[in-house]
């Protein structure tokens, strides 16, 4: 599969809870970090979630 880089570009104060729990299950606490994921429908699904959050590239 294909791997995708995820980075946080906006914070996550002031957002829903749901978001925030995201951002944490993603594994990004901190603005401008990033990570690496297998590309799935799990992941995919989260990352749309808070898409508006994030910048993603393929790696």
């Amino acid at each position: 599969m294909a791997k995708i880089k995820i980075t946080q570009v906006k914070s996550g104060i002031d957002r829903t809870k749901r978001e925030k729990r995201t951002l944490i299950a993603l594994g990004l606490k901190k603005l401008n970090q990033s990570k690496e994921f297998e590309e799935n429908p799990a992941i995919l699904g989260m990352i749309n979630s808070v898409k508006h959050l994030l910048k993603v590239e393929s790696v």
